[in-house]
Formats: C-alpha cells, structure tokens, sequence
C-alpha cells in the first residue's frame, strides 16, 4: 500500500483523530498492511505480542480458550478499531487469539515499539487507548454481572440493543438496522449461552416484531423498537 493511501485509511480511526499529519506520515511509514481469511489466526495464545493491529475492513473475534477447551469471546472488532493494544504489562506473550469472522479482514500492523513511541509522543492518543481498555475491561465486567444476575434471554436481548447503539443504522424514525456478521454459535459465545437458545429467542423476538430477519441473511436484524428492547 502506497504511503498517502495508508495515511488517508490512517485518518479514519477515532482513536487516531488527534494525530497530526506529521504523526500520521510516521505511523505510516511504520505500518505494513496485511490481509488474513476467514478462520485464519491473527495470532494465538501465547504468541509473542510484537505489534498492535488497525481494522482498515472486516471482523475479527477476540477470545481465550480455557484447560477444558471451552472458548470464551472476550470482543468483536470491526473497522475502524484498534486491537492487541495491550501491551502497558511485562508479559510479553499473548493472553488471547485473533481470528477472522468472515470473509476477510484487511489490517494495519504496527511494531509495539513503535506504538509505545506514539503513546509517550501524543498525550491526548494516550488518553484514547487507555480509556479504550477501560471501556473493554468495564465490558467484560459488565457481562459477568449479566452472566450473574440476567437469565438467558435477557443477555441476548443486552447483545442485540448495545450492537444497535453502537453500530446500528438508522432507517426511518425509529428503527435500526445492524449487521453483525456472526453466527448463532459467535452469539452464544458472547452472551454466554447456546446456540439453541440464541435460535430461539431471535425466533420470539422476530414473532413478538420487536426484531426482524431474513432466513437468508440472518447476521443482519431490523430492530423494530429499541425502546421496547432496551426496557426488558
């Protein structure tokens, strides 16, 4: 990828809105793009974690795998986000994988040395990332509470409405809609349910049309009433 190509992918992060051109020019220069396919590990648990990872297009799912085998989703990222960004510890390996949703997803890679220098260069990047692993940790806290205290169906109720404010679109008045690329199993993996239950609540929602679906694009959902949704 050509140099000015990659700074104008550059300008379109959030995270990176604060950057000068100057910054955006360096970071360019330091990044290399890569393209990984579906069911293709961005990196694995226990990998060595050398560089820090820019969505340009497409998904990838963040999880930990536990002794029993079980896997645990921790985050989805799409584009526009940062990940692997957690490198503030000693422990240099990797605690979770990557690995592509769907499709493909196309990435900006940048060596950890060189994301440390931007960090100690630019406060207000700083800022950024580090109330971005805030947010990431309180969601991870927030799901444990649900885990705790919410049955099976609100979780997935919670999974449908925070998709919805964060990545939804607008269509008319009051509806939304969202395309969150996963499957039933990636669902159940994030609300910590089955793949069943996820069938089946989808199935009552879509019924009670608090939601609507197609059978032949079932990742994406039209949320009917969010205010509805939102107060179950």
């Amino acid at each position: 990828m050509e140099n000015n190509s990659m700074i104008a992918d550059l300008k379109n992060f959030p995270i990176l809105s604060d950057c000068t051109e100057k910054e955006l020019d360096w970071l360019a220069s330091k990044s290399t793009d890569k393209t990984f396919f579906k069911g293709e590990s961005i990196y694995r648990e226990g990998d060595e974690g050398s560089h820090v990872y820019f969505v340009l297009r497409g998904s990838a799912k963040l999880g930990i795998t536990s002794s029993c085998g079980k896997i645990l989703i921790k985050d989805i990222v799409h584009e526009g986000d940062l990940f692997g960004e957690n490198i503030f510890t000693s422990v240099s390996s990797r605690k979770e994988f990557a690995e592509v949703m769907k499709g493909k997803v196309s990435l900006l890679m940048l060596r950890k040395e060189d994301f440390q220098k931007l960090l100690l260069h630019n406060k207000q990047f700083a800022n950024k990332v580090v109330n971005l692993i805030v947010t990431r940790l309180n969601a991870l806290e927030k799901r444990m509470e649900n885990f705790i205290f919410k049955k099976a169906k609100a979780r997935i109720v919670d999974f449908i409405v925070s998709t919805g404010k964060a990545r939804g679109i607008k269509i008319g008045l009051d509806e939304l809609l969202i395309n969150h690329g996963m499957s039933h199993k990636e669902i159940a993996f994030l609300t910590d349910t089955s793949r069943q239950t996820v069938a089946r609540v989808l199935g009552e929602l879509k019924k009670d049309s608090l939601i609507h679906f197609s059978s032949r694009k079932p990742s994406k959902i039209l949320i009917r009433d969010l205010a509805s949704l939102n107060a179950f």
